[in-house]
This record gives structure tokens, sequence and C-alpha cells, in this order.
């Protein structure tokens, strides 16, 4: 099995940490992880990946292991975390790469794309909303009152998304075989959730996702004309972003491939196996050679 390294980069005088595994100079995928969690979530897909390519995972700034400046310090914004991920990137000389979006991951991932389309091979969107369409009502009626309008009743209804209770629903609901998903996740997640601190963090960033869906329009130019490979690998059991999610590729990526799989939001948890198993047939089949990357980062 592959080596996984742990380590840590100052990016901006900020600490960020980041799993590292594979041959530096095989082709680099990049896992960006979603909310609430960190590059935890990828801890069994890296070893799954890296025999074959380079794989980092980095976890934002104010999750996992990374630093986490108060929010009257740092201005937390969806902007502000791509920029240092970026800086990750060019860091670690990173010059192209594929992206794993998911949740959180994918307006960075989306940010990434469009300011630097040259450096992105392929996008796989596990969970990961690039569409209007998707978004589960539910679920994202409160993040909608709360950027809408700050008042306590909208604040006290977003903060239940920081409970231990919430952070388990997110793991359990729509898989079909509970047993599989170890609740070491939920009770990892939301330790770190719970650190002083943090949940001012994670309110900036509920309310500075009303700048995602504006990003939409240029982001589906972006597929029509780039013509990046896009695997949609989705759980179609989840009950946050909906397999709508998946199918709104269709519209406008070059020959999209689009899977729905039996689980949740956290895929990976329960189907694991099956979903690395489509990332390597479907980057086998459609990365581009080396020689035809064009660089960019």
């Amino acid at each position: 099995m592959p080596a996984v390294h742990h380590r840590y980069a100052a990016i901006d005088g900020h600490r960020l940490f980041y799993r590292e595994a594979g041959d530096p100079d095989a082709p680099t995928i990049v896992l960006l992880h979603g909310f609430p969690t960190s590059s935890f979530m990828f801890r069994n897909l890296i070893p799954a990946l890296a025999d074959r390519y380079h794989v980092i995972a980095p976890d934002h700034l104010g999750f996992g292991l990374s630093d986490a400046p108060p929010a009257d310090e740092f201005d937390y914004t969806f902007d502000a975390l791509t920029e240092l991920t970026v800086g990750l990137l060019t860091e670690l000389g990173v010059l192209h790469c594929a992206l794993y979006v998911h949740d959180y991951g994918a307006p960075i991932g989306w940010r990434i794309a469009l300011r630097h389309p040259d450096a992105v091979t392929a996008i796989v969107t596990q969970n990961g909303n690039g569409y209007d369409a998707g978004f589960v009502p539910d679920f994202w009626r409160t993040v909608w009152d709360y950027q809408r309008e700050r008042t306590p009743d909208t604040e006290a209804a977003i903060r239940q998304a920081l409970t231990r209770d919430v952070t388990r629903w997110q793991y359990l609901t729509g898989v079909p075989d509970e047993t599989l998903v170890s609740p070491d996740t939920w009770h990892h997640d939301y330790a770190l959730l719970s650190r002083p601190g943090n949940d001012e963090i994670q309110l900036a960033l509920f309310r500075d996702y009303a700048t995602n869906a504006p990003m939409y329009p240029q982001l589906h130019e972006y597929l029509r004309t780039s013509a990046v490979p896009v695997l949609a690998v989705w759980g179609r059991g989840d009950e946050i972003f909906g397999p709508a999610g998946a199918e709104a590729f269709a519209a406008d990526a070059v020959d999209p491939e689009i899977r729905l799989l039996d689980g949740g939001h956290f895929l990976l948890e329960s189907a694991g196996d099956e979903v690395a198993a489509l990332i390597r047939d479907f980057l086998s089949r459609r990365l581009p050679r080396p020689a035809d990357v064009p660089v960019a980062m």
C-alpha cells in the first residue's frame, strides 16, 4: 500500500495541513473536502489512488488540522480559501491537476478552474453542486433564511448544523447499511466544530455560500468551452445535494459520466471501493497525457 505523508506548509502566514501520497512525477489529483469534515474524509481514498497518481488532500483553513484564526482576524470566504489552496499547490510545484470536489470543496474547485482553466485536467464531483438544481430545500432553507437576514431566530436555526446530531445525520442519511459508517467520522468532525470560535468561522462561510450561485453561469461556460472531462459520482440518498445536482452536469459538460450510487452525502464512507474504482477507470480513459497538458497554475 502506498505510504501517505502528513505534512504542513506555511501559506500567506497560515499553517495548512495536507496529506500527500504517490509519485510527484505522476499526474496529480487534488482532493477538496466539504463541511464539516477535512482531509480525514479521504483517508481511505488516498492510498486507493496513490499507486497511479500523485494525491494531495489539504485541510481548508478553519477545518481539520489547519490553522483556524478567529473570524474577526481572518475574512472567511470561499475566495479566501481558494487563494490559500492555490498558494499551497504553487508551493508544492503543482502546475496542473485533476480536481475531486465535495460539498464546500466544489465552490473552491470551481474558482480554481475559472481562474486557472488550463491547469485543470479533469473534474470528479462527488455530491458537489455546480447548478441550482439539486439543492434540497428542507436542508438549505435555514441557510437561505440566514443569508437573507441575520436575526437571533435565523442564527439559532442555522446553529443546529453545528450540533453532533446534525453531523451524525449528514453521515447516515441515505446510507443503505448504517453499520458501514464508522462513528469515528461524526465524532471527529464534531470535536473540531466544537473548538472555541469555530462556530463563528462556520457561520461566516454559511453566509458567504450565497456568492457561489452567481458564479454558476461562468462555470457552465467553462465546462462547455474547455471540454474538461467530468465524472459526477453521487450518493443518490443525499438530502443536502440531491441527484438532480449530478444530472445537471449533462447540460454543459462535454460527454460527462454520471453515476448515482446507493449512499448519502459522505458516499466514501459506505461505497469507497466503488467510488475509487470509478475514479481510476475515468482518469485512465479521460485524463490528458502529460505531453498534452498545458501549464498555467
